[in-house]
């Protein structure tokens, strides 16, 4: 059985209670044993950040680059393994595991380049004789809170910028998914990173989070969550004092619109993969499908029938498309709105039942609602599971004011053969990132990730974007 301990000022420790690793598949097997953090490891861990400072800050960008590279191409070499303890830890399937992996050492890649890409710029100034130079700087100790559903590759697009741009970190990963953010960690550690850059602290929100919020140490939180969650964040960051630098990506309410001229072929893949791949559990999950009238009954029949040909099973079977729900919570929290669904007066078309299989676990059917109103609960809050609530409107103007029709703008997507109304909707969807004729849950790692509205708050995550919040911009003058 794994040990998922915390490092702090680069020792593994293993003190304090424990708690086990359940796999969503079957929660007979248990995954490892995770220590429960307190809030005298996590002022350690903050104490010792601190300390690492100076040092990390000021370190040249090819011993950055070296760390971040080596560690990048041991987590790329590992990624069948690590793809396979993700997948037993959070439930998502085994390919899925696996990409998300490969992506976590991609984006360390492209994070090991940016330590070398480091610009500034020099300006004339409108005095003579005098010098401008403008330069960004590290922030400090930076707290990431990262959440269950992406356990590998989130921790990855904090925690690699943080560092490429010579902060020190303390790192709480949801303690559902402990598993992956140690490994990540572990390598990271063995990599070369001095004693005190990386920490990382698994324990509770209430413990751990709480101390990163509080303490006056910490520069700065970047956090992805439930709006709920990222609210107190907000108001714990602009409370504190000195007053910390935030950065929330939390819900969404994803729209994918579907135009009567789509391909109905592309259009029935593009809402089965963003609504109901990594079941469901994706903050850019397309939950609702918004159908012009034309096409509506042919792409609810054909979304329907490639429904039942998919394989619900244990995240890593061969041939599974969809895994277990992560765990209880969850589960009961799909269920709830299943059956706030079918009283709001919408019609289950397809699934919303419990499935058995050979291991006990979280299984549920993906489910697909008809003739939901933009109104409705379900067309209105996020869900977190594999539900999708079809929409039917009469054009493509009716269909673009229901897109943007909600408190969240995180993704958002097109289904048509129209470059006029694909040009049309890239232009006037409220939300951070756009899809025409793809799933709108498939996003790169070297572009800017981050969303509008009750979505995101802050500068973007990923890409060369990223530097905006890890870093701090200084204007220097100087008279020669």
């Amino acid at each position: 059985m794994l040990m998922f301990n915390n490092l702090i000022d680069g020792e593994w420790l293993s003190d304090g209670a424990r708690a086990p690793n359940v796999n969503p598949s079957d929660t007979k097997d248990i995954v490892g044993e995770a220590v429960r953090g307190t809030r005298a490891q996590a002022e350690a861990a903050i104490a010792a950040a601190k300390a690492a400072f100076p040092a990390w800050s000021r370190s040249t960008p090819q011993a950055r680059y070296d760390i971040l590279k080596k560690a990048s191409d041991e987590i790329l070499a590992r990624k069948d393994e690590l793809g396979r303890l993700l997948s037993r830890e959070e439930g998502k399937t085994l390919p899925e595991g696996i990409g998300e992996v490969a992506r976590a050492g991609q984006i360390f890649a492209f994070f090991a380049g940016e330590c070398l890409r480091m610009a500034g710029e020099k300006l004339a100034s409108v005095r003579p004789g005098i010098d401008i130079e403008i330069t960004r700087e590290a922030l400090g100790v930076v707290g990431l809170i990262t959440p269950w559903n992406f356990p590998i590759a989130i921790p990855a697009w904090k925690i690699a910028p943080a560092l490429a741009y010579g902060n020190t970190v303390v790192v709480k990963p949801a303690d559902l998914v402990p598993g992956s953010t140690w490994a990540l960690v572990d390598i990271l550690h063995r990599a070369g990173l001095p004693k005190g850059v990386l920490n990382l602290v698994i324990g509770r929100g209430s413990e751990v989070g709480a101390v990163l919020l509080e303490h006056p140490d910490v520069a700065a939180i970047s956090f992805t969550g439930s709006v709920a969650t990222g609210q107190k964040v907000a108001a714990a960051c602009i409370a504190s004092r000195p007053m910390k630098k935030f950065q929330l990506e939390m819900g969404g309410k994803n729209p994918l619109v579907v135009l009567d001229d789509a391909d109905l072929k592309v259009a029935v893949e593009c809402a089965a993969n963003s609504a109901f791949f990594s079941t469901g559990q994706r903050c850019t999950a397309a939950s609702r499908l918004i159908v012009t009238a034309g096409i509506h009954d042919r792409f609810v029949e054909a979304l329907t029938e490639r429904m039942r040909g998919l394989k619900v099973d244990d995240a890593v079977k061969a041939g599974t498309d969809i895994g277990p729900v992560v765990d209880q919570s969850q589960l009961d929290q799909d269920l709830k709105y299943i059956s706030i669904g079918k009283d709001e007066g919408a019609k289950l078309a397809f699934g919303g039942e419990l499935l058995n299989r050979a291991a006990p676990g979280f299984y549920l059917q993906p489910a697909l609602f008809t003739g939901v109103a933009n109104t409705m609960r379900i067309a209105r809050e996020e869900i977190f599971g594999p539900v999708a609530a079809v929409i039917r409107v009469k054009d493509y103007a009716e269909a673009l004011a229901t897109a943007n029709d909600t408190e969240f703008g995180l993704s958002s997507g097109i289904c048509t053969t129209s470059l006029k109304y694909a040009s049309d909707y890239k232009r006037n969807s409220e939300a951070g990132m756009v899809m025409v004729n793809l799933p709108i849950a498939g996003v790169d790692y070297h572009v800017p990730f981050g969303g509008r509205k009750g979505s995101s708050f802050g500068a973007r995550e990923q890409g060369r974007y990223a530097a905006e919040f890890y870093t701090t911009v200084k204007t220097a003058y100087t008279m020669p």
